[in-house]
């Protein structure tokens, strides 16, 4: 009684390798909660006969307490670590999840995958220019220390840090150094 059912639910997350998102599961987290609300009642009764000067009773009352924080703990780790999961589905996947994901999750977590979605979108759409930024591209950093660039628009002459100038111009490629 004191957090069998929300270990279960940890448990159960923890096995899940390689950021595998395991089905929600809704029974074992009403479980939990109602396992945590009979601990919550009873500790209000038995702070009532405390009161009355029953004071054996503060200990058992300071254990379903810590039972209860506990519990509470463990509930938001779940939720939490599998938030973070289907965040980095978000980047794996883009921002369509295939239907065997989306099956392993609940209408809350589908809705806050889609608030995400939004969300980074409009960010990638508010830097980078007219066109934005898709930071959901080359996620992984490049081999070589150097880059090649084509201009885009005319920009003219350019010094670099070593004091070379260089003329760029629309769909030129400066030459390598």
């Amino acid at each position: 009684m004191a957090g069998e059912r929300v270990m279960e639910l940890v448990r159960e997350l923890h096995r899940a390798a390689g950021g595998h998102l395991p089905p929600f599961r809704t029974e074992g987290l009403r479980q939990a909660l109602e396992e945590m609300r009979v601990l919550y009642e009873r500790n209000q009764a038995d702070v009532s006969e405390a009161k009355s000067g029953r004071t054996d009773l503060i200990f058992l009352i300071r254990f379903r307490h810590c039972c209860l924080l506990r519990n509470q703990r463990c509930l938001l780790a779940y939720l939490y670590d599998r938030l973070l999961r289907i965040r980095a589905l978000r980047w794996e996947y883009g921002s369509v999840l295939p239907n065997t994901i989306q099956f392993h999750m609940s209408a809350e977590e589908v809705e806050w995958f889609n608030r995400y979605k939004k969300s980074l979108a409009t960010y990638m759409r508010s830097v980078g220019g007219e066109e934005g930024l898709d930071l959901t591209q080359d996620i992984k950093p490049p081999k070589s220390l150097y880059i090649e660039v084509r201009c885009l628009k005319d920009h003219g002459e350019f010094e670099i840090d070593d004091g070379t100038t260089i003329l760029l111009k629309k769909n030129s490629q400066p030459p390598k150094s």
